[in-house]
């Protein structure tokens, strides 16, 4: 058990994560901006991404332990006194999240009546598996100190979802201030796993009487797991190795998964010359698991008096222990795990953006207007805001805020960058580069930028870059 988790630690330790994109958000310059806030400004005709390269996002981390923090090289402690501490220092309300996408296609186009027409596909992975305090610290101690405590199953909280994002969006100035956006989503689901309503404790506790000295009781147990698109990549009957899983999941990205349907809507108001708000809500909408859905569920309460050790003669030279056969039968009968085939919905996860800049100094393009917008403003080419940011996720809402800086240094060069305080760390430094080399649009975004100096060490580290082409 314990070589168990140590395996779930190097895991997990890799693979923390975070939506927010506050180096993106209303970085005009980019069109994938667009995709953090439908209602941004646009400075541009026409772009089209270079696929499979013109988004690729992805961040790592966690909320509660680092790398360092279980595999440094240390003289005073070892990786077990080390993981001890680690499983006590944190809580059930700790998270390992991960969220990686990438863009295949993206292009957009301004018609004659002024709207900017954006569409594309993108691949998205997303995971959250919040830490399970009570079961690591039973896996991992056992329940020989703990008697009479009741071990909560509910710390078992994990979702999962890896789908294929089709989506098309408008984007208009409606006035000389108010500019509106919103965009269709359809999701098609590749595989989908979900573990977040557990009910039940386990407890160990002093007999009344009898020759055992101790009860383990299992009381009141619900455990579901809901899984879709897993159980047939697992059947042996229906895949013949590497080609037909990659025959499956392909299947499934070109809209033969599970289907599910959401909106973007976003805003950006410029209150004068100096202030511009915005605003948005990204994937209001959900997925329909119908299709290869295979369900768990173990449901009872077990009273476990004592151990009895049984040893029977050998058997064709091997001893048997009938005991623990019987007391596995006797499990299942109590607390049976049955395999159901239920359809159900998952809401996407919800996210909100909100943001304040000030504007300052001179102009850059076309009657010193700046990237927000070229043909019409009159901002400066530095900007300096807030901007918060949450998501919805199974047990609560993760919040960030973020102060940045942006700067126009020439027509083609631009830079953003941030000071995020959120569930990870609260000093999360980043930095955004935007180039314009002509009609060759390029951009590429780091968080985290203190802790570059030994990654190990950081609980969330994120990458964005991409290329596209671009029309003004």
């Amino acid at each position: 058990m314990r070589f168990v988790l140590i395996i779930i630690f190097l895991c997990l330790g890799f693979l923390g994560v975070a939506q927010n994109k506050q180096l993106l958000y209303g970085v005009s310059e980019v069109p994938q901006s667009l995709l953090t806030n439908p209602g941004g400004i646009v400075s541009y005709d026409k772009h089209f991404g270079i696929p499979f390269f013109s988004h690729l996002h992805f961040n790592g981390g966690s909320s509660g332990v680092t790398v360092y923090d279980i595999f440094q090289t240390s003289n005073t402690s070892d990786i077990n006194s080390r993981i001890t501490n680690a499983i006590f220092s944190m809580n059930n309300s700790d998270f390992f999240t991960v969220t990686q996408q990438l863009e295949v296609i993206s292009f957009g186009w301004r018609n004659k009546n002024d709207f900017y027409f954006s569409g594309g596909i993108y691949q998205e992975l997303d995971m959250i598996t919040y830490f399970p305090k009570d079961l690591a610290i039973l896996g991992w101690e056992g329940n020989r100190d703990y008697i009479g405590y009741e071990f909560d199953l509910s710390d078992l909280n994990t979702s999962g979802d890896l789908l294929t994002v089709y989506h098309f969006g408008a984007n208009k100035k409606i006035t000389d201030k108010l500019t509106l956006g919103a965009r269709f989503k359809m999701y098609s689901s590749i595989f989908n796993f979900r573990s977040t309503s557990n009910k039940g404790t386990f407890v160990t506790q002093e007999s009344d009487g009898g020759p055992n000295i101790y009860d383990h009781l299992l009381q009141d147990a619900d455990v579901q797991v809901q899984t879709s698109g897993i159980a047939s990549l697992i059947d042996n009957d229906n895949i013949n190795g590497a080609g037909d899983v990659v025959s499956h999941v392909m299947g499934r990205a070109l809209l033969g998964g599970n289907l599910g349907v959401g909106i973007d809507i976003g805003a950006t108001y410029e209150i004068n010359r100096n202030f511009t708000a915005s605003a948005s809500v990204l994937d209001l909408g959900a997925v329909f698991h119908t299709n290869d859905v295979e369900n768990y569920r173990a449901l009872g309460s077990y009273n476990l008096t004592g151990i009895n050790l049984i040893f029977p003669p050998l058997e064709d030279g091997e001893p048997s222990f009938p005991y623990y056969q019987d007391l596995e039968d006797e499990v299942k009968e109590q607390v049976p795990i049955d395999t159901l085939y239920n359809k159900y919905s998952v809401m996407r996860p919800l996210k909100m953006n909100a943001s304040l800049t000030y504007h300052f100094g001179e102009g850059y393009g076309k009657n010193e207007c700046d990237c927000l917008n070229r043909e019409t403003t009159n901002f400066g080419n530095q900007g300096l805001g807030i901007q918060f940011y949450s998501i919805f996720r199974p047990k609560q809402p993760q919040f960030a805020a973020t102060l940045f800086y942006y700067r126009r240094f020439t027509e083609f060069l631009s830079g953003k960058i941030t000071y995020t305080v959120d569930s990870f760390v609260s000093d999360n430094m980043g930095l955004m580069a935007v180039g314009d080399f002509g009609k060759f649009n390029v951009y590429l975004g780091v968080d985290n930028l203190l802790r570059y100096g030994n990654l190990a060490k950081a609980n969330h580290v994120s990458l964005q870059l991409g290329f596209n082409i671009k029309y003004q």
